[in-house]
């Protein structure tokens, strides 16, 4: 049997190995137990549409005239298709494993892994391997590097490239190799291509070391052969600037603009600089002075709680951050090579300024003060996800080179065998100290994101327990008509033909307009009791029924509701396109009924004599307010879509029920639960039937 290397070098690479496979462990057991139904960033579910649409082969979907029906979260719509706003490269990352593994969450964990040997890397060009396994230890633990990368979301992925980048640039740089300065530029390409201004920021010290090597060489040349650094710096541009060109070319082909992103294209006001920014119906008048202070305050989270250890991991990279400036110019016999440190210091310098300009961290900043609020909380200042890599190797050194003073110190002092067991023993109680320390930052956001997930599992309950096989569902639509917004774990296929398709539930004629085109499946309409927030303990109770579309030359209801103990009298009242018809009950008993008829072009109510009339398409409300001795009042609402043709008339059945303490209407918050008696007051019951008449 081949005994393992034991030679110092070998023994660093499988020990940065053993820490990217357990960052990639980590973030796949995250990814899989606290977000299965996805996270609060409703971005998740953009990338994952994006993912199953590149695997088709599709950049656009094709709904027609049903658009608004089917448009998901942060889609562009664009003469009957729609489009993501957000490029394709993090959905192709995610789209390799699901065609690969049918599971998307391998790429979060490729990720995480790849990140790791990346930080291990720079760490072991910049200072030595010691410094590089630290390093990545130290990134993999990160609070920000934990959770971010166990969501679909692209400051993972394109810091990996970034990464990878770096570490072929100085590659390059080192050992004069081609090939890595040729995939220098092909990692900065897809990064721009990925997230641009990122990747702008990221390379920003490279370029400017690379602008200096190529002057300074030009400067230097005499004649003959082209310079090795004039080369290399040309393939690396020459990869990024083919890529830069692909999405110059992405974007002609979506947007019809080479210059016009696709997020420009959705909201024009939602990228870099100060002025005016808005995004949808949030705007605001971002000047540098609010710049300052909401990246003061993301930078200071960054540094005390999404770092490992908080404070404490950020104090040590202070001190490594001290101990290279020393070494780098405390001594005249310097012989190390300064340019990797360099580099990475560089990266605190352009990464902070160059957010100052974009005023998405302002926007995870729910308010300035309290960091357990806002998307903050729970992913952390995303936007300065790169600079997790040259704190942690900072503090890796200021930690490496601590312990190696230490050690010296030891076997100074005593034998051998007395010192290994003394550092051992340290050693034991540093890694479980350092436990301790990193734990807090960690378990915080994950505890926070859980109570996300158990409101998700409860509220998908009745879609999980149900076996689809051909239906179609109509979704609420809380915050607007977007799909997947919240309610991004219900997603269509990129045809829009899956086993279930989702629509959402909003006018009566793209109602009907939406069953027409998809004739001969199973219908039903999800619903809930409650308000939906972003609060993880407001929970709201969900129901899925069954619906239908009754048919006929006219349709004969009957709604039977129960009457609670102490009313004296009701007003049940039919209105429809503007008119009204209402009749009032003395002394109604344990409970009303109320027939009503629908004909081409009218609806009437049983007990009136004139009808109400009925445009083509329209939605008819029946309520019946049931009023106590005091005043108090108690209301149950029926909106029922209809549609008639002259000949005949069509209705969906049942009608959206609520039922409404107080008030004469009350949305999602009085759905009436018809399984769930338990949800409303002592005698209430709420019984809709329409049939042929």
């Amino acid at each position: 049997m081949r005994s393992l290397p034991t030679d110092p070098p070998e023994r660093r690479r499988i020990a940065a190995l053993l820490v990217a496979l357990v960052a990639g462990v980590a973030v796949f057991a995250i990814a899989t137990r606290v977000f299965p139904y996805h996270s609060i960033n409703h971005d998740e579910g953009v990338y994952l549409q994006q993912a199953a649409m590149l695997l088709e082969e599709q950049l656009r979907l094709f709904p027609g005239e049903l658009s608004g029906a089917f448009r998901p979260w942060f889609f562009v719509e664009d003469g009957g298709t729609l489009y993501p706003k957000y490029s394709p490269v993090p959905a192709a990352m995610y789209a390799a494993s699901m065609a690969l593994f049918g599971e998307p969450r391998v790429t979060l964990a490729a990720v995480a892994a790849g990140n790791a040997l990346c930080v291990y890397a720079l760490g072991a060009m910049a200072f030595d391997r010691s410094v590089g396994v630290a390093a990545a230890a130290i990134f993999a633990a990160a609070p920000m590097a934990l959770v971010t990368t166990s969501v679909f979301l692209p400051y993972a992925p394109t810091t990996l490239l970034n990464l990878l980048f770096a570490v072929c640039y100085l590659s390059g740089v080192r050992t004069g190799s081609r090939t890595s300065a040729a995939l220098a530029g092909v990692a900065i390409g897809l990064a721009f291509f990925a997230r641009p201004y990122t990747a702008v920021l990221f390379a920003a010290p490279f370029i400017a070391h690379a602008l200096w090597s190529v002057v300074t060489t030009v400067r230097k040349h005499k004649g003959g052969p082209v310079p090795d650094p004039l080369v290399r710096n040309a393939l690396t541009a020459g990869g990024g600037l083919a890529f830069v060109g692909l999405t110059l070319a992405y974007n002609a082909s979506l947007t019809g603009s080479a210059l016009v992103f696709p997020y420009a294209a959705f909201a024009p006001m939602d990228g870099p600089g100060f002025g005016r920014r808005r995004l949808l119906e949030h705007a605001v008048e971002y000047t540098p002075a609010l710049a300052a202070e909401a990246n003061g305050y993301v930078l200071w989270y960054l540094l005390t709680r999404w770092f490992t250890a908080g404070a404490l991991g950020t104090a040590c990279a202070v001190c490594g951050l001290a101990l290279s400036i020393r070494r780098w110019y405390g001594s005249a016999s310097v012989s190390t090579d300064r340019t990797p440190g360099l580099l990475l210091v560089g990266l605190f310098v352009s990464i902070p300024v160059g957010n100052l300009l974009f005023w998405g961290n302002y926007n995870v900043l729910a308010t300035f003060e309290d960091p357990t609020d806002g998307l903050i909380a729970e992913f952390g200042p995303l936007y300065h996800f790169d600079l997790l890599a040259p704190l942690s190797i900072f503090a890796a050194l200021a930690i490496v080179t601590g312990w190696r003073r230490f050690a010296t110190r030891v076997r100074a002092l005593s034998g051998p065998s007395v010192a290994r067991a003394v550092l051992a023993l340290a050693l034991l109680v540093g890694l479980a100290l350092a436990g301790i320390a990193a734990a807090p930052p960690v378990a915080e956001p994950i505890e926070r994101n859980a109570a996300h997930t158990e409101k998700y599992e409860t509220a998908y309950e009745p879609i999980e327990a149900t076996d689809f096989d051909g239906a179609l569902v109509f979704l609420p639509t809380p915050y607007g008509e977007w799909q997947n917004h919240p309610f991004q774990y219900l997603r269509n296929d990129p045809g829009l033909d899956g086993e279930v398709v989702y629509a959402l539930d909003r006018e009566p004629a793209e109602d009907f307009a939406v069953l027409d085109a998809y004739p001969d499946r199973d219908n039903y309409r999800y619903a809930y009791r409650g308000e939906w927030t972003p609060d993880p303990d407001d929970r709201v109770t969900p129901k899925l029924e069954a619906l239908s579309v009754r048919s006929g030359e006219a349709l004969a209801g009957e709604t039977t509701v129960g009457v609670p103990a102490n009313v004296d009298r009701a007003t049940v009242r039919l209105e429809a396109d503007g008119e009204v018809a209402e009749y009032g009950i003395e002394d109604p008993g344990e409970q009303v009924v109320v027939d009503w008829t629908l004909e081409p072009g009218a609806a009437r109510l049983g007990a009136v004599d004139s009808p109400v009339g009925l445009g083509a398409t329209e939605e008819v409300v029946l309520s019946i307010t049931l009023v106590q001795p005091d005043g108090s009042t108690l209301t149950y609402r029926q909106e029922t879509a209809v549609r008639g043709d002259g000949e005949r008339v069509e209705a969906i059945a049942p009608p959206e029920r609520t039922v409404c303490p107080l008030v004469t209407r009350c949305g999602s918050e009085g759905t009436y639960l018809p399984d769930t008696p338990d949800a409303h007051r002592e005698g209430v019951a709420f019984e809709t039937r329409i049939e042929p008449a």
